[in-house]
């Protein structure tokens, strides 16, 4: 490729990135704007790739050879409490307490637009509709993470800031986006103990299956706090663990006063045939063992993808206990600038954190993908930066 082509596809690409305001074009839009590229890879994409192989799995057999998905696309769905009420038996969560969204985001601007109303603390850098989907009257207190600090959060002065400031809602992702910043159970518990007064606390786990605290691998999510606060809300995305984004299935636990409010405000039908028969699977025990396997391979597979990027020279990788690292790369190299050399050259697609409020200078955020694909991205970003042979 020349370098006038070169040119002219960035320019290209660039006009896409701006198109999409906080968020990077899709993989099916680059594809079809700029079909010059050939994507191998999508490194810019959270999610376990061995889960929507055992995903697709399931559909052919259960739903395509069995001739179900006339079915699926004929007929309604079941409503939003029905899929609950089955939900319900896998998380041991009275059904009253369980909202099924049109992926996360229609969670949180159900949550934001219903029940946030003044003030609402949120740290920085982290998923911006947390603070795109604000009223106008909501005023947003920003706390900064810190750079120094691994962008790990000091539960403490968090919680100092929220009670000072006068906040009705605090919100908490964990890990967090985009760093994979892991707040532990311990530290969750504190939380919800010192902003028990507040109307609304928010705790996204959205990457909670990929974290673990011990040996074992498992992970902890903290859906059982609603039976103890009543003010607690856990926003659940099955997009990223379960590699299914495009059927966009999430789900939210909360008080059940929340969830009547929202059933009588529009969400009955919110959701799709295929998003119900992914909840049945999640509630069924054989899939979910076969899912609990694939899960642990993934975390140890990004265990190594991770140790990998560490030892690339030149790029600072910041701990992450999620299926993706925030790397800062070197002063002279804009983000922009990389994200590009390396989806045009190599066919690889990262996120480029230019956007991210509360990050100063040029990050990037890399996504696990499987081991093969892993093996191919930490050899092009060496490639990039010299630490390897041509």
């Amino acid at each position: 490729m020349s370098k006038s082509e070169k040119e002219l596809i960035s320019k290209k690409f660039q006009k896409l990135f701006d198109d999409s305001g906080t968020h990077s074009p899709s993989l099916l839009t680059i594809k079809k704007e700029l079909p010059e590229i050939d994507i191998k890879i999508d490194a810019c994409f959270l999610s376990n790739p061995y889960a929507t192989d055992l995903f697709m799995d399931r559909f052919k057999t259960d739903v395509i050879d069995t001739g179900l998905i006339r079915e699926v696309l004929e007929f309604y769905p079941s409503q939003n409490n029905i899929i609950s009420k089955n939900l319900s038996k896998t998380i041991d969560v009275p059904e009253d307490n369980i909202f099924i969204g049109n992926g996360a985001t229609e969670i949180i601007q159900a949550i934001f637009h219903n029940f946030v109303e003044r003030k609402v603390i949120i740290n920085i850098p982290t998923f911006s509709p947390y603070y795109e989907f604000v009223r106008e009257d909501t005023e947003v207190i920003f706390h900064q993470l810190k750079k120094e600090d691994n962008f790990c959060l000091d539960v403490e002065s968090f919680c100092r800031e929220a009670k000072e400031s006068g906040v009705d809602t605090a919100v908490i992702i964990n890990p967090n986006n985009p760093d994979g910043g892991y707040i532990k159970n311990s530290d969750i518990a504190y939380i919800c103990n010192e902003l028990r007064d507040i109307p609304n606390l928010i705790i996204d786990e959205s990457f909670i299956h990929f974290t673990y605290e011990d040996s074992t691998y498992n992970f902890s999510s903290s859906e059982q706090l609603v039976k103890k606060y009543d003010n607690v809300i856990i926003v659940k995305s099955m997009s990223k663990d379960f590699g299914i984004a495009g059927i966009r299935a999430g789900y939210c636990v909360m008080d059940k006063q929340k969830v009547e409010t929202l059933l009588k405000n529009g969400y009955l039908w919110n959701v799709n045939g295929l998003t119900e028969f992914f909840f049945n699977l999640y509630s069924e025990e054989k899939f979910m063992l076969e899912y609990e396997k694939v899960r642990v391979k993934y975390i140890k597979y990004t265990n190594e993808f991770i140790e990998q990027l560490k030892a690339i020279e030149k790029i600072k990788v910041y701990p992450s206990k999620a299926n993706f690292v925030l790397v800062e790369l070197p002063e002279q190299i804009k983000s922009q600038t990389f994200v590009k050399d390396l989806l045009i050259d190599s066919g690889i697609y990262f996120r480029s954190c230019d956007d991210k409020k509360g990050l100063e200078g040029n990050f990037v955020r890399i996504a696990s993908r499987d081991r093969e694909q892993n093996d191919v991205i930490v050899r092009e970003i060496s490639k990039y930066f010299g630490d390897v042979d041509e």
